[in-house]
């Protein structure tokens, strides 16, 4: 079946009514679900079942790198606010012990494909420290340096400059990503993030210098302090920096998660018609500068990876959001890392006070996970059909899984035919296909197939959908 690219449609009326809390589907099921019982012994037995299949998949290593310099407020992630350089080195020797306890369970020849740099704030790492890194992966993967790779990294430009890119290409990083969030300065002094757009294209022309092959840059729309005049302005100057790919995520306000968002005032923030009109905005500018939207919260030139890996039917989502790499077996390291082996999730845990003591006592710091059964599979399968290419044939579906369709998912048909009157996706026999008024809403349509959302109580953990 064709995937749908079509253009999206605004309505904001429409949008506004399906504007719930809802899972981004990076994992299915989500990270939620992990629980305590699952631990190193069983991340064992899923690598080695994974080595066993007939063909084993190529790997893709996730690096978590938690300091950062200061705090920005609007932050979620898993991060440690310091200046000492010595608790990176602490950090990186643990690190190192991770690498040398998890690379054995992996056969040596199966290749790795992708590595990813994310946190925190990794170019928190001088290059020594970096390099000192890179090659202590390189020594326990399988690595080919000429050969079909991916080396990613998120840089904050506040803490970098275009040496610090050119050196990054050189240790054979090939893909950047950049966080601006909003070039307005009301909106940066609200979310303590200074940060201009002279610093964000040094690094960006460095990266083009260095043979990059890609660049993305991130903006957060539903910040305290925006307007639709301040975001156009950012706007047009990310589309003057011509990156590759441009993230525009919703920010989450979810104080009580995440103490860093106690500075927000909520009274700051945008109401629900102003947050829903600075995405619409978005929406119109990138597309009309030429960027495909290929789905959520991401755009990109027509001619970018995504875009062909979408046209092709190959597209995949994982913790990273969109990927072309949906083949690889995901190994995550460092504080709060999560992995995907085979039918399995499994996550680090999420303090450096657990981190170092599982490491210090030689065992692997695995705080919780999960092992896919038969209908998380299924139900894997139908989420990221319909999230990554908008379409699911339901005769070719029933064949693979070996299961009636119809029969199976009986409930969740009838909770789409709601969606189906609002014109979100066009349901018959033998397809469900997203229409372009449903394109915006891929995380409602997939949350139908959800079998862990059927008590409400269970929305209060996620981000709203728009």
């Amino acid at each position: 079946m064709r995937t749908i690219t079509n253009a999206p449609e605004f309505d904001a009326q429409l949008v506004a009514r399906y504007d719930v809390a809802g899972p981004r589907y990076t994992s299915y099921p989500t990270a939620p679900q992990f629980h305590v019982d699952f631990g190193e012994a069983a991340l064992r037995e899923a690598a080695r079942w994974s080595n066993e299949e007939p063909m084993p998949r190529p790997l893709s290593l996730y690096v978590h790198v938690p300091f950062c310099l200061s705090p920005c407020f609007y932050c979620g992630c898993t991060r440690v606010i310091t200046r000492d350089m010595a608790k990176a080195d602490h950090y990186l020797q643990r690190l190192q012990r991770e690498v040398a306890l998890i690379a054995p369970m992996f056969d040596r020849d199966r290749p790795l494909r992708q590595l990813h740099f994310g946190g925190g704030t990794p170019n928190f790492l001088d290059l020594p420290r970096m390099a000192a890194l890179v090659e202590c992966l390189e020594d326990h993967f399988c690595h080919d340096r000429h050969g079909a790779r991916e080396y990613g990294i998120e840089i904050d430009p506040r803490f970098a400059d275009g040496d610090y890119v050119r050196g990054l290409g050189a240790l054979g990083f090939n893909r950047i990503s950049v966080g601006i969030q909003d070039f307005d300065p009301v909106v940066q002094a609200a979310v303590n993030r200074i940060q201009s757009v002279e610093q964000t294209r040094e690094v960006l022309v460095a990266a083009r210098e260095a043979g990059f092959g890609s660049a993305s840059v991130d903006l957060i729309y539903g910040l305290p302090r925006q307007s639709l005049e301040g975001f156009e302005r950012t706007l047009d100057e990310v589309i003057t920096l011509a990156p590759d790919r441009v993230a525009v995520y919703g920010y989450a306000h979810l104080p009580n998660l995440f103490r860093a968002q106690r500075q927000i005032e909520a009274d700051d923030l945008p109401d629900p018609a102003t947050r829903l009109a600075l995405f619409g905005r978005a929406l119109e500018k990138l597309c009309g500068a030429g960027y495909i939207y290929v789905g959520m919260d991401h755009f990109a030139r027509a001619d970018d990876e995504l875009v062909r890996a979408q046209r092709a039917g190959t597209l995949q989502r994982n913790f990273q959001g969109y990927s072309t790499h949906g083949d690889c077996d995901i190994i995550g390291l460092g504080v709060s890392a999560i992995s995907r082996i085979g039918d399995s999730y499994s996550q680090n845990a999420r303090d450096l006070t657990g981190y170092y003591a599982a490491l210090d006592n030689g065992r692997l710091p695995i705080a919780r996970g999960l092992m896919l059964d038969e209908d998380d599979r299924a139900r894997r399968a139908v989420i990221s059909e319909l999230m990554c290419h908008g379409a699911l044939d339901l005769a070719a579906f029933s064949e693979r899984h070996r299961l009636d369709f119809a029969e199976y998912f009986a409930s969740e048909l009838e909770r789409l035919d709601g969606l189906a009157t609002d014109g979100l996706i066009v349901l018959d026999r033998r397809s469900i296909q997203v229409t372009p008024r449903g394109r915006l809403l891929l995380r409602n349509i997939a949350m139908c197939f959800d079998a862990y959302l059927r008590r409400p109580s269970e929305l209060s953990r996620y981000s709203r959908t728009i």
